[in-house]
């Protein structure tokens, strides 16, 4: 049996792929008989109790307390019990076969649920976006696109992911300010601001051992810009040879003259990931670090005063991609599920509906400085957060080109490739033993009839 693994980031995110697990018994649901109108459109039963179990990682769980709050001040006789967790599948296994699952769960963290195992038992999803915001809006209409896509496996919107990940190239707009610098688009322009770094000792990029792989991410981002679709699908199916397409050897061509050039900085392969981002937000010894979203919060305890931290779209690689400039890897993460035979359907669903209103969007985008799925909840000032309004912008810029993949977490690739990928920053491959040593790596999932597939189309 293929067993996948999950790298940092997925753990934090709730990125989980379709894992198998024990299969669960039958759950006895439950339906109020009270009236529904727009204030209620579950009919959420006066008295009950809504029990709500949220993965504890990154987030907390303090801005689902929050909503929670909200519920309770709408309809004063019902309590909602949130319970914080990071075992999801070892602490609500037992409560499904007992049928009686939490009203609303995170299934996020290194311990989630497999979706095959429960995609039957789950609530399909469309009902809440249909329903009325708390502001009146159909839900569904106060979303970014796309939001279905991650949480539908075959047919079924079973999961909504409630966050919004970022993805691009960080840097400290003060410092480009300082020396009249502009923000890199392409691989050439961020080898020549390369060449005036180093003339200011400064080098371009930098990186640390257990995060090698983010550079795979920037990489894979820049050959879906180049590529389109050609790429992606390659990617997300492991097709053999994807790494030898001209869009990823452009790349890796790119990234080995600033490697040679000595635009790398040195001794990433033995620096723990912090202690190298560090010397990026803090120390400032290089320009441009790949990363997402959370990287802000991240970092903040060892940040520049004044580093005005940005995040711009991953590099383009010419004039002739398939994709604008200002094409953007982003996806929606932490996905929250409502079991079909939860002892208080209707009060699931009312938590959730209440976490999308603007009010509790907007409190979690101002305390964890990252947007969720729900549309025009950040300022224009990001609540003082520079990587919170470019975020904004980004998203704003790219409109309907917005990709992801999922296949290097789905098929736990990462562990494996961290050693190629430390082995190349440092210097110690050139691109054709790059290339190869990934294309054994991932042919070899290809290959191996006992790894489940999942074809994306």
């Amino acid at each position: 049996m293929f067993k996948k693994t999950i790298d940092r980031r997925s753990f934090l995110l709730g990125t989980t792929a379709l894992a198998a697990a024990a299969p669960f018994g039958g759950l006895l649901g439950s339906t109020s008989a009270f009236a529904q109108d727009a204030a209620n459109p579950f009919g959420l039963a006066d008295g009950s109790t809504v029990d709500a179990v949220i993965f504890n990682g990154g987030y907390g769980i303090d801005y689902v307390e929050f909503a929670a709050n909200l519920v309770q001040k709408n309809h004063p006789s019902v309590t909602v019990k949130v319970s914080p967790s990071t075992q999801i599948a070892q602490e609500l296994q037992p409560r499904f076969l007992g049928g009686n699952p939490p009203d609303l769960i995170d299934n996020s963290g290194a311990q989630a649920i497999g979706f095959a195992a429960i995609i039957d038992q789950l609530e399909d999803m469309n009902s809440v976006l249909d329903a009325p915001s708390l502001e009146g809006t159909k839900i569904r209409d106060t979303l970014v696109g796309g939001v279905e896509k991650p949480g539908t496996f075959g047919d079924k919107f079973v999961a909504l992911n409630y966050v919004m990940t970022v993805y691009g190239i960080w840097y400290s707009a003060s410092l480009f300010e300082a020396n009249g610098w502009t923000p890199p688009t392409t691989w050439a322009e961020a080898i020549e601001l390369g060449k005036k770094a180093k003339e200011k000792g400064l080098y371009l990029f930098g990186w640390g051992k257990e995060a090698a792989t983010y550079y795979r991410t920037t990489a894979v981002a820049s050959a879906i810009k180049a590529g389109g679709d050609e790429v992606r699908l390659a990617v997300d199916n492991f097709t053999p040879g994807f790494w030898s397409h001209p869009a990823f050897q452009a790349v890796f061509t790119a990234l080995h003259e600033i490697i040679s050039g000595g635009m790398m900085k040195p001794g990433g392969a033995g620096t723990q990931f912090t202690a190298a981002q560090a010397q990026w937000s803090n120390d400032q010894q290089f320009l441009l670090y790949p990363s997402g979203s959370w990287i802000e919060n991240e970092m903040k305890p060892a940040t520049k005063a004044d580093f005005k931290m940005t995040g711009m779209a991953e590099l383009s690689i010419d004039a002739n991609d398939k994709l604008p400039k200002t094409a953007l890897h982003a996806t929606a993460g932490e996905p929250f599920i409502i079991p079909a035979g939860a002892l208080n359907l209707a009060g699931g669903k009312e938590l959730l509906r209440t976490m999308l209103s603007k009010e509790a969007a907007t409190n979690f985008a101002k305390t964890k400085l990252a947007p969720t799925i729900v549309k025009d909840t950040v300022p224009a000032d990001g609540f003082g957060s520079t990587a919170l309004v470019s975020q904004s912008k980004l998203l704003a810029e790219a409109g309907s080109d917005v990709f992801t993949w999922n296949s290097f977490d789905l098929y736990g690739t990462n562990q494996d490739e961290l050693v190629v990928w430390n082995s190349f920053l440092d210097g110690k491959l050139d691109v054709a033993a790059f290339t190869a040593a990934l294309e054994a790596i991932t042919s070899a999932v290809y290959n191996d009839a006992s790894v489940t597939k999942v074809e994306v189309k």
